[in-house]
């Protein structure tokens, strides 16, 4: 089974060879359990309104290409200096 690390390899490499299961494996990762998962569309709650959304839905066992890249915009604007989740020093005064 691939690491997160390796799918995100993939999905940067090729949007288009990567295989549902590996995305939602993906956005469990950095966005929790999909807040909606029971029809053809999983969707993933962010701490944003609007774009990048992340809704993904399996087209014959793979993901859809452009929804790989709004996971990666999504991945990159939670984990970029700036973004919605900054890295904080552990400062003890």
């Amino acid at each position: 089974m691939p690491s997160i690390k390796d799918i995100l390899a993939t999905m940067r490499w090729n949007p288009k060879g990567v295989s549902f299961n590996d995305l939602c494996k993906v956005c469990d990762h950095f966005f929790g359990e999909a807040r909606q998962s029971g029809g053809s569309h999983r969707i993933y709650k962010t701490s944003w309104r609007g774009d990048p959304r992340v809704n993904i839905q399996n087209d014959k066992g793979m993901a859809k290409a452009y929804q790989v890249r709004q996971v990666l915009k999504a991945i990159e604007r939670l984990t970029s200096p700036g973004g919605d989740v900054e890295v904080q020093d552990d400062v003890t005064k």
